[in-house]
């Protein structure tokens, strides 16, 4: 006779999870959780060197000025912001002040950020299923590749999954008290998060709004007044930045990098915002027809925009090793909680984590526009509180035939994925597919037995704990092996992903992004190369010719891309113009950049040896094409260790 889940709710275990298991060992257990986490993203941090130079340059200007940590400048002359909201910075920022600019000052910070999402993803899951359930979610964000690779590195993600999180647990408060307090709280974070990275924080909102409105304790009127604040709370805090770059006049603030026309707001809804979805306006502003990431001509490839998005190319490494398991326990988990009271906490978990996770998946599946992988790891912690939670439910039912046969299933196709993930990338560790599935194998074979023939089995609950065992070293031996090897290797670049290239026809790997390992997960790594913003070491003879009377010079260059600039103005810590911003962007014009070389406020001009994100042959004409056609018309080259410069205070 089929046994209907929702019905087993009855025989549940009691609500308080905490008194189902014994707390002696929880402390402990979340302590060495939270010590190897940092321990094992700390290890080689220093071998990123400045990660992405886009924002360690931005880092250095903040120490440097208090304007420039304000607005988000690219230095501290403030020429222009970088491309987000400066939020991301502050952590990093404050952190370089207190112990200078370098690399653990720089994504420390981050790291911290990671161990505290794992630590509070686990206080948040623990609450309604148990310190099992909390301890498996924070380990499975641990070990998460695309997490292991943000927590370490200085893109604004490291805090935007920090403040989503913590947006989840003020909700989820909110669900348990009813009071507005909360709700107020989690507006806030959601503003924060903003800050961080604009319009991408909004993904998680569905979610949590959906959970209040089935489980918030008031009525449903008290529950909607009480989102609105919510709503009101989240726009004061992060309006009142955005105000403050609306009203503050041009000439008085740095240009907003990433708009077409010095707006916040267009930088908002156009390059980051509606653009990322529609692909139409899809590429920093001035892309010529053609170029990857411009609205006509062949685009960058970002992956094939689909369903399946997240599950191939560098994705599908970067967070589906455990995807479909997070979704089948989604569905038994709202099955078993079918017949639960309307205010039951442990749906509203399961409403937040589920609205969180298809939510935020469906729109990185379907945007046409800029993709890159590592923004999965927005994904990670719902998937790995959705792991925690069905992987105990199921277990404390596994007696149930359906409960084991699920577990069972679960393990089979998680042990079947990893093997062909790991088919990707074939020089990668080869033995591992081959006995992920041969545990997962035996695994599934166990949990079927011991439900199935348990008169059979006479060390039945024996036999279930190892199947345990094996199935937790196949689900999560694949994604450590990416994770050992990201951590093993370095990472630079503003392109940059976890565990081994994946070969992907048509997508060319920026110079210097990142070093690959061909074999293992330990295999040593090659220097990095490249222009200076790529973490090419600027030559020492360039670094003297820079530096000469650089004190007397508002900016000590210019150069053209924001990267470019970052590596030269890190090297010699003082102010370099980005031109064109990080992508392409109108500012500075050209009669500007005369009217700086006229007042001497500019040494010299460094000539890029490539153009970010455009190709060789690319059409059209921008103002840092129109600014270095007149800089060769007046000025003299001088070329030293390979690098050209155009003195700008010697006219011909």
């Amino acid at each position: 006779m089929p046994i209907d889940p929702a019905a087993t709710l009855a025989e549940s275990p009691p609500a308080d999870p905490d008194r189902r298991e014994a707390r002696d060992w929880t402390r402990p257990a979340l302590a060495g959780l939270l010590i190897a986490t940092a321990a094992f993203w700390t290890i080689g941090l220093s071998r990123n060197g400045w990660a992405n130079a886009f924002y360690s340059g931005a880092v250095q200007a903040g120490t440097k000025s208090w304007k420039a940590f304000l607005f988000g400048s690219s230095d501290a002359a403030n020429s222009i912001t970088v491309d987000k909201p400066p939020a991301s910075l502050w952590p990093m920022e404050i952190a370089a002040r207190i112990f200078g600019v370098n690399t653990w000052s720089i994504q420390l910070p981050q790291v911290l950020l990671g161990v505290a999402s794992v630590a509070l993803l686990y206080f948040i899951v623990k609450k309604s299923f148990g310190p099992s359930a909390g301890l498996i979610a924070g380990a499975v964000l641990a070990l998460t590749p695309v997490a292991t690779l943000m927590f370490r590195f200085n893109n604004p993600d490291a805090l935007l999954v920090f403040v989503m999180i913590a947006a989840a647990w003020a909700l989820l408060r909110a669900v348990d008290t009813g009071q507005a307090r909360w709700i107020l709280l989690c507006g806030a974070l959601l503003g924060l998060g903003f800050l961080t990275k604009q319009l991408q924080v909004l993904l998680v909102v569905p979610g949590l709004a959906l959970a209040y409105l089935v489980a918030g304790p008031p009525r449903l009127r008290t529950r909607l007044f009480q989102l609105l604040g919510g709503l009101a709370a989240m726009i004061a805090t992060a309006g009142w930045w955005v105000a403050l770059v609306e009203l503050t006049p041009a000439d008085r603030r740095p240009y907003v990098g990433g708009s077409t026309n010095n707006s916040f707001l267009d930088l908002t809804f156009g390059y980051n915002g509606l653009g990322r979805l529609t692909g139409q306006d899809n590429g920093p502003p001035g892309l010529p027809s053609g170029a990857p990431g411009s609205t006509s001509g062949p685009p960058m490839p970002f992956g094939e925009a689909g369903i399946t998005r997240l599950f191939t190319g560098e994705s599908g490494g970067q967070i589906s090793w455990l995807l479909p398991a997070a979704l089948i326990f989604l569905v038994v988990g709202l099955l078993l909680a079918a017949r639960a009271p309307r205010i039951d906490p442990q749906r509203a978990q399961y409403v937040v984590w589920g609205g969180w996770l298809l939510s935020t998946a469906g729109v990185f599946s379907f945007m046409s526009g800029i993709f890159h992988d590592y923004y999965s790891v927005a994904i990670a912690p719902a998937m790995a509180a959705l792991i925690g939670i069905g992987t105990t439910e199921l277990w404390r039912r596994r007696d149930a035939t359906w409960a084991s046969a699920t577990l069972a299933g679960t393990t089979g196709l998680t042990a079947a994925w990893a093997w062909i993930l790991l088919g990707r990338t074939p020089d990668f560790v080869p033995w591992l597919r081959w006995v992920i599935v041969g545990i997962g194998t035996i695994a599934a074979a166990a949990l079927i037995i011991t439900a199935a023939l348990p008169a059979v089995a006479a060390r039945s609950r024996d036999i279930a704990v190892w199947a345990a065992v094996l199935a937790t070293a196949a689900a999560l031996a694949g994604p450590l092996a990416y994770s050992i090897q990201t951590v093993a290797t370095s990472r630079t670049g503003s392109i940059v992903t976890a565990g081994p290239a994946v070969n992907r026809d048509g997508f060319p790997k920026p110079p210097g992004t990142q070093a690959k390992s061909d074999s293992t997960a330990g295999a040593a790594t090659t220097p990095p190369t490249g222009p200076p913003g790529q973490q090419a070491e600027v030559s020492a003879p360039v670094i003297t010719v820079l530096m000469d009377r650089a004190n007397t010079y508002t900016w000590v260059a210019a150069t053209n891309g924001a990267t470019d600039a970052a590596g030269y103005q890190l090297a010699t810590d003082h102010p370099v113009m980005p031109l064109g911003g990080f992508g392409m962007d109108p500012w500075p014009t050209l009669e500007q950049f005369q009217r700086y070389v006229a007042e001497g406020s500019i040494h010299y001009y460094i000539q890029a040896p490539h153009r970010d994100f455009l190709p060789p042959n690319h059409s059209g004409e921008s103002e840092t094409d129109r600014i270095a056609v007149w800089v060769k018309q007046h000025y003299t080259p001088t070329e030293i260790g390979g690098i050209i410069l155009y003195d700008l205070t010697k006219p011909i």
